[in-house]
């Protein structure tokens, strides 16, 4: 079985799935609260998936919810990411909150 960084990430179904792309085998499915269409940005240690107008974050190598946003106001339609450009921003912005939220603690 692979890390988080060597797993296939699709999302069909309602559902968020990690594939071992060495062996096609399924590493965990995480259901997306009934959506139809789901589309997933992965992003380091975490995959971002979007389906009908929700925005979630999974731990990618186990699949369990981090957060969700209801995304309030702005309907249920389908949820696009940008390039690899924007998932690093959104790396360096929860690293950025983390990292606040520890000193914070302190």
């Amino acid at each position: 079985m692979g890390t988080a960084n060597q797993l296939l990430f699709i999302g069909i179904g309602g559902h968020a799935v990690a594939i071992d792309p060495g062996t096609g085998a399924e590493v965990w499915r995480t259901p997306l609260k009934g959506r139809d269409f789901v589309t997933v940005s992965p992003a380091g240690s975490q995959l971002f998936a979007g389906g009908g107008g929700e925005l979630f974050c999974l731990d990618a190598a186990t699949g369990q919810v981090v957060w969700r946003n209801r995304l309030k106001g702005l309907g249920t339609g389908l949820v696009t990411f940008a390039g690899t450009e924007a998932t690093a921003a959104a790396r360096t912005e929860v690293a950025r909150r983390r990292a606040a939220a520890a000193a914070a603690a302190t």
